[in-house]
C-alpha cells in the first residue's frame, strides 16, 4: 500500500535534540493532507493526543526516541497495526531512517509520508514488554546514552560521538554471558553488547552492517574490554563502517537474545534503560508499518503494509 491516507496527525517531541526544518516539513504535509499537529514531552501525553484514533497515518516528528515512544504507546495498547507511522527525522542520530532510507531532509522525508510505501518492519521486544524500533545498547553505549542527554540541545549528534568517547577510554567493562537463540555468543569482560534492528548508532556509526529491519532476526555485535591499543582500533573501525575486522569483536543473529551478569546500562533507541543484571529479548516479526521510499525499500525487501500487498 503507497501513499498517505486521510488524515495525518504529527506528533513532535519537546525533548528531541533537534527541529530545524519542522514548519517546512508540515507545510508539505498540509498542501496534500488535513494534518493536525500535537507537542508531546513525556509518553504519558501521547493517550489525549491520539484519542479517537482508529486509523490512519501518525507522524513522528523526532529521532528515534520519538518513534520509540509512539511505538511502545500503540504496542502496550494493541493498536500498532491500525495505524502507519511516518517519520520526520528531526532528532539528533535519525539512526533508523538512515537504514531505510528516509531522507535526512525534512521536506523530502515528509514527501515520504505523503507517498511512500507502507513497509512491515520488525520490533526488539523485551522481557518486561519495553520495544526498541531501531537498536539496543548494553554497557558503554548505555552510559553514553544517558551522559550525552544534556549536551544534545547543544552538540547534536556529536553529543553522543564526544560521550563514547570518554567513556570507552576508561570503563573497565562488565563480565558478562550473551546467548543467542540458546547459544553462548560471548562470556568474558565486555565495553558492550549491542543488538540491531537497523544497521547504526548515534547518528551513522555502524555497529550492524548485515541488519536488515524485516528479516526477522536481530544483529547483535559484542566487542570484549581490551587494552587501550585494541580500543582505539575498535574506535577506528567503527568509524569506518566495519566491526567485523577487529580482534576481541564477536557477531551473531538470531530470533532472541539474552544478556546474564554484571548489570549493564542499557538504551533503547537513544533512551536510558534501568541497569539489570539479566535482559532477554526477541524480534517480534512485522509489527508495525513505517513509510518508506519505494526504490530502497524495495532493494532491502521492504513491502507490504497493512492490507498486505504491494
Amino acid at each position: 500500500m503507497s501513499g498517505a491516507d486521510g488524515p495525518l496527525v504529527v506528533v513532535a517531541n519537546q525533548r528531541a535534540g533537534g527541529i530545524e526544518g519542522m514548519e517546512e516539513a508540515v507545510a508539505v504535509l498540509r498542501a496534500r493532507a488535513e494534518t493536525t499537529v500535537v507537542e508531546v514531552a513525556e509518553p504519558g501525553e501521547l493517550e489525549a493526543a491520539l484519542a479517537g484514533l482508529t486509523a490512519g497515518t501518525v507522524v513522528a516528528a523526532g529521532g528515534d526516541g520519538t518513534l520509540n515512544m509512539l511505538v511502545q504507546h500503540l504496542w502496550e495498547r494493541e493498536r500498532l497495526h491500525q495505524v502507519v507511522l511516518g517519520l520526520l527525522p528531526l532528532g539528533t542520530g535519525n539512526d533508523l531512517a538512515r537504514t531505510v532510507g528516509i531522507p535526512l531532509d525534512a521536506e523530502a522525508a515528509a514527501a515520504v509520508v505523503l507517498g511512500g510505501r507502507s513497509c512491515p518492519l520488525d520490533l526488539l521486544v523485551d522481557g518486561a514488554g519495553s520495544v526498541a524500533v531501531n537498536a539496543v545498547h548494553g554497557g558503554i553505549g548505555g552510559l553514553v546514552a544517558t551522559r550525552a542527554a544534556p549536551l544534545k540541545p547543544l552538540l547534536g549528534r556529536m553529543a553522543y560521538v564526544a560521550g563514547a568517547a570518554w567513556t570507552g577510554a576508561r570503563t573497565p567493562g562488565w563480565d558478562v554471558r550473551v546467548e543467542v537463540d540458546g547459544g553462548v555468543l560471548a562470556e568474558g569482560t565486555v565495553l558492550f553488547a549491542g543488538i540491531g534492528n537497523g544497521a547504526t548508532i548515534g547518528g551513522g556509526t555502524v555497529l550492524w552492517p548485515l541488519a536488515c529491519p524485516d528479516d526477522g532476526l536481530a544483529e547483535v555485535t559484542v566487542a570484549f574490554a581490551g587494552g587501550m591499543g585494541a580500543r582505539l582500533r575498535l574506535a577506528g573501525a567503527l568509524r569506518s563502517g566495519d566491526p567485523r575486522r577487529v580482534d576481541g569483536v564477536v557477531m551473531g543473529r538470531g530470533r532472541s537474545v539474552r544478556i546474564d551478569g554484571e548489570a549493564m546500562p542499557y538504551n533503547a533507541d537513544g533512551e536510558a534503560l534501568v541497569p539489570a543484571p539479566s535482559r532477554t529479548w526477541r524480534v517480534q516479526e512485522r509489527a508495525w508499518f513505517l513509510r518508506c521510499p519505494t526504490a530502497p525499500g524495495e532493494a532491502q525487501g521492504l513491502a507490504g503494509g497493512p492490507a498486505g500487498g504491494r
